[in-house]
C-alpha cells in the first residue's frame, strides 16, 4: 500500500524496566547516511550502519544479505531503550523515519527516550534490493488491478498480471525472491535487536508496518517492549481479503472528501452537496476510466491531499512520480504479498469476486477484487503465514482512524481479537491513513503516553479528532 474526547481509562505499566544493553553490540555507526538521491537529504543528521543477516533463516550459516540501518541517538540520562520504526508498504524504505519523528515530535520528549532506529527492510533500496524488471507504470501498479467493468476485463488483467509474475520469476534477483517475506523481515528485526545489544526493543509500525509489528510480537513475544501498531491490517496481512477491503475503506472515507468539496463548491465546482459530489465521481469515472478511481483512492489518504484531488478531478496535471516510486518498491511489495499468503489461482475466482464487490462497493470494489500477479506467482510459499496472536505480555497498542481508506476498521478489530488480552485498541473519530504524528492531539497523546511514559490503556477506548496545539 501507499503510499498520520471520550475519556480513556489508563493503567500505568507495572515495573516495566528499561531494556538493558547486552555486552557486545556489533554495529559501526557512521555519517552521512544514504540520501536516496534526494536533496535536501531526508536522512540528514542521522548515523547509519550496515548489518549482515541470513538470506534464508532455515540455513543460518549460508548466504547473507545486507541491511542498512539509521539512528538518532537518545539523550543520555533520559534514554530508556531503542525504538524501531517501519513505514509500511511493503517496499517502503525507512532510513528517514528517525529524522521525520524528530521533525514532527521533537519537542515531545519521545526522541530523548530512545535510540530511534530506522531501516530499509530486506529487498528495499539500500538493503540488498530486489527487482522484477518492471519498466512501465502499469506493470508497477499491477498489485492492485484496474477497475473491471466485467469478466472480460478480468481476463485481460490476468494476462498482464501473468506477464509481471513471469518477470519477477526471471529477474536478475530471482534467487532472492522466495525469501522476501514478513516472517523473515520479523527475524531481521530480532537480528537488529541483537546487533544493538538490547534484550528488548520497542516498535512503531504504520500500515503494512502494523502487520510486521504484529508478526514480531507473535514470533518473539518476550523480546518486545512497547509495541504500537498504527492503521492496522487484519491478522492475515495483505492477502486477497485485505486487497478487497480497500473498497470498504474507500466507502468509509469518501464521504469526508464529498463533504469537504461541497463546502468549497464555489472554488472547485464539484457539487454543492455531498450527494452531488458523489454523482460527479460516477460521472467522471465513466469518462476517465480506472485511473481516475485509483487516483481518487490515493487522494483519500490524507486531508491535506484533498485540494490536489479536487484539482485532479478538474483535469489539472498530477505530480510526477518520485524517486522512490520505481521498480524496486513495486517489486518488493509484490514479492512480500505473494510470498506471504496463499492467493487464489483461478481467474474465475476473481471474476466472481469482482461482481460480488461491484454490488457491495460500486465505487472501488471491482478494482480491489481484480486479479493481480500473486495468482500466477512463480514460487511456492516456503513456510506457513505468520499466526498473529498467541501468549505473551500485554504490550500491544493498536491505534486506528474510524475512516481509513487503506486499512479499514474491520481489520484492526480482527487483529485486536487475535491478540486478546495482550492488546488494546484505541480508535480516533477521524479519516485518513495514519494516526500518530498527524494533526491530531488525541491520537498523538495516546501513543506518546505509551511509548514515552509507559501508560498502557486499561481497556479499549476511543477519542475525538482534533488538531495538536
Amino acid at each position: 500500500m501507499r503510499k498520520t474526547l471520550v475519556l480513556l481509562a489508563f493503567l500505568p505499566l507495572l515495573a516495566a524496566a528499561p531494556a538493558h544493553a547486552e555486552p557486545s553490540p556489533s554495529l559501526k555507526w557512521t555519517a552521512p547516511c544514504p540520501d536516496y538521491g534526494m536533496s535536501p537529504s531526508p536522512t540528514a543528521g542521522l548515523d547509519c550502519a550496515t548489518l549482515r543477516v541470513p538470506l534464508d533463516y532455515a540455513d543460518p550459516g549460508g548466504r547473507t544479505i545486507e541491511l542498512t540501518l539509521s539512528r538518532h541517538a537518545g539523550t543520555p540520562g533520559k534514554r530508556r531503550g531503542v525504538l524501531l520504526m517501519n513505514p509500511g508498504g511493503p517496499g517502503s524504505p525507512g532510513l528517514a523515519m528517525p529524522a521525520q519523528l524528530l521533525q514532527r515530535m521533537g519537542g515531545s520528549g519521545l526522541p530523548d527516550a530512545y535510540d530511534v532506529i530506522g531501516f530499509d527492510p530486506r529487498g528495499t533500496a539500500y538493503s540488498t534490493p530486489v527487482t522484477c524488471g518492471m519498466t512501465t507504470s502499469e506493470e508497477r501498479g499491477a498489485v492492485l488491478g484496474p477497475y473491471a467493468d466485467g469478466p472480460r476485463d478480468v481476463i485481460a488483467t490476468a494476462a498482464k498480471a501473468r506477464a509481471v509474475a513471469g518477470k519477477c520469476g526471471s529477474a536478475s534477483t530471482k534467487d532472492l525472491l522466495p525469501h522476501m517475506t514478513t516472517a523473515n523481515t520479523a527475524r531481521d528485526l530480532d537480528r537488529i535487536r541483537e546487533a544493538l545489544g538490547e534484550k528488548k526493543i520497542s516498535y512503531y509500525g504504520v500500515s503494512y508496518g502494523s502487520y510486521l509489528g504484529a508478526a514480531y510480537a507473535s514470533m518473539f513475544p518476550g523480546r518486545g517492549d512497547r509495541i504500537v501498531l498504527d492503521s492496522v491490517l487484519g491478522p492475515h496481512g495483505l492477502d486477497a481479503r485485505a486487497n478487497q477491503r480497500f473498497a470498504e475503506g474507500f466507502d468509509d472515507r469518501f464521504p469526508d472528501f464529498a463533504a469537504w468539496a461541497a463546502e468549497r463548491d464555489d472554488v472547485h465546482h464539484l457539487g454543492a452537496t455531498p450527494a452531488a459530489v458523489t454523482a460527479k465521481f460516477f460521472e467522471l469515472a465513466a469518462v476517465r476510466g480506472p485511473e481516475f478511481r485509483a487516483n481518487t483512492w490515493n487522494g483519500l489518504y490524507d486531508d491535506a491531499s484533498f485540494s490536489a484531488l479536487a484539482r485532479d478531478w478538474a483535469g489539472a496535471a498530477r505530480a510526477a512520480a518520485g524517486p522512490l516510486d520505481g521498480d524496486n518498491h513495486a517489486a518488493l511489495q509484490l514479492q512480500v504479498l505473494c510470498n506471504d499468503s496463499d492467493w487464489p489461482e483461478q481467474v474465475g475466482y476473481y471474476q466472481r469476486a469482482v461482481e460480488r464487490e461491484r454490488a457491495r462497493h460500486p465505487m472501488f470494489g471491482p478494482a480491489a477484487a481484480n486479479v493481480n500477479p500473486c495468482a500466477f506467482w512463480p514460487v511456492e510459499r516456503a513456510e506457513p503465514p505468520v499466526r498473529v496472536g498467541g501468549p505473551g505480555p500485554a504490550n500491544v497498542l493498536l491505534v486506528q482512524n474510524l475512516r481509513d481508506p487503506a486499512t479499514p476498521l474491520s481489520g484492526a478489530r480482527e487483529t485486536r481479537a487475535a491478540f486478546g488480552a495482550r492488546a488494546r485498541l484505541v480508535t480516533v473519530d477521524a479519516g485518513g491513513h495514519g494516526v500518530f504524528t498527524r494533526e491530531n492531539a488525541c491520537g498523538n497523546a495516546v501513543v506518546l503516553g505509551y511509548l514515552r511514559d509507559g501508560v498502557f490503556p486499561a481497556a479499549d477506548g476511543s477519542c475525538q479528532s482534533g488538531r495538536s496545539q
